[in-house]
């Protein structure tokens, strides 16, 4: 049979994405864009992260009214009744049970019936993994950690994710050997909370990055927590001496307000916030600096924001990722008062879309005269150890002739 999975989300389930592929493939499955299986890959951190996969679940059954349709992935995990009451979904497999996709295609097959597979989340103790996952990017995704113990007070992911738990060092290690024996120059490290590595086994993510680097291969992480990361000054030194880590680092800050960020349960202070990252461009000053930020949090005033946006203006961030809050089954800040209505959420998230493309245009013009390394990902597109993304046009090129290849670029 035919499949093609669809990821919506984050790079957790880009990999995760990969893996269901990989299953499927070995098992004698095809790849097709005209499938008889459709995965969506669903994600759920915000309601409007809800609607996409629901429009994409709709799509698909559009396509091709006779395929079957599995929804899994995030939303899949935390809200498996709001799925199977979808008709257009005939298989709901949670994040627990990727492994059974093969047994829920089959029952299907012989029932003609909509099943469910959703485990519980907090009873897994491992991750599943594979050696011989078939990546399709040319910046290979490898989870090496998954779940959550912070459990903020905006955030389901902990009920997606369930608790936090990390790849074995040695399964790590053999994986990003195999990549770089495969040619591939760069890997990105990813987990829900990466900072949080190894805890569940007696190792940290310094001491996997120590033994990573003795291959040759550049590595970029992604998402870490300032609070798991902050009083780790080893491993704070390691990521700003290190070449072969790329000078780009994902913060997430969520606001710059203390009081919202207790309300948030981030067990952070904005001063603590800023003293990691100034510390990081201090001594790798080309660091691209990226953060999240959350709209519209509950009890959020105009003084909040206003502080946020005053912040985020002033300090050196190369981008801004900006959410709307929405609230979030399981989670306790769906009980907090007062919420912030819609339309100054609006205006607030334009403002702050405003900003993020303000601060890309000023992040790389002042790069401008360094050179840096680059990734070709593609003819038509290369990504900078920095996450600068480049065209050919500007290098005055026709295109990357080489693809998944390490060049030298003056900006």
């Amino acid at each position: 049979m035919k499949f093609k999975v669809i990821n919506l989300g984050c790079r957790m389930n880009q990999f995760d994405g990969d893996f269901i592929s990989s299953w499927l493939l070995k098992h004698g499955y095809e790849r097709s864009e005209i499938p008889d299986i459709y995965i969506i890959n669903t994600c759920s951190v915000t309601s409007q992260a809800d609607r996409s996969s629901r429009q994409a679940i709709y799509q698909a059954k559009k396509e091709n009214p006779n395929a079957i349709v599995i929804a899994t992935g995030c939303y899949a995990q935390t809200q498996k009744e709001a799925l199977e009451k979808l008709k257009e979904v005939d298989i709901v497999l949670g994040n627990a049970n990727r492994t059974d996709i093969l047994e829920a295609i089959k029952n299907h097959l012989d029932t003609k019936q909509k099943l469910s597979y959703v485990d519980n989340i907090f009873r897994q103790n491992d991750i599943t993994f594979q050696e011989d996952i078939i990546f399709e990017n040319h910046r290979p995704f490898l989870k090496i950690q998954e779940g959550c113990n912070s459990f903020c007070s905006f955030c389901i992911i902990p009920f997606a994710r369930g608790k936090s738990r990390s790849v074995d060092e040695e399964l790590v290690i053999k994986s990003v050997q195999n990549l770089y024996e495969k040619g591939y120059k760069e890997v990105v490290l990813t987990g829900t909370q990466l900072s949080q590595y190894g805890h569940d086994k007696g190792s940290s993510l310094f001491k996997l990055l120590k033994k990573l680097l003795k291959i040759p291969i550049f590595i970029r992480l992604s998402s870490m927590n300032v609070n798991e990361i902050k009083t780790d000054k080893e491993l704070l030194e390691l990521i700003t001496e290190e070449p072969n880590i790329m000078p780009h680092f994902h913060l997430s800050l969520q606001s710059a307000s203390d009081k919202l960020l207790k309300a948030m349960r981030r067990e952070y202070t904005l001063k603590e916030y800023e003293e990691v990252v100034n510390f990081i461009i201090k001594k790798r000053p080309i660091s691209a600096i990226g953060t999240d930020i959350i709209v519209g949090f509950p009890t959020e005033n105009h003084e909040d924001f206003n502080i946020t946006y005053n912040f985020l203006k002033d300090f050196p961030f190369a981008y801004l990722h900006i959410f709307t809050y929405s609230d979030r089954p399981l989670t306790k800040a769906q009980k907090l008062t007062p919420k912030v209505d819609s339309n100054t959420k609006k205006e607030r998230s334009k403002l702050l879309h405003n900003l993020d493309q303000e601060k890309r245009e000023r992040f790389r013009a002042s790069m401008k005269g360094k050179t840096l390394r680059a990734i070709t990902i593609s003819p038509d597109k290369a990504l900078t150890e920095n996450y600068i993304e480049l065209t050919p046009k500007d290098l005055n090129i026709d295109k990357f002739e080489k693809i998944n290849d390490i060049i030298m670029i003056r900006l």
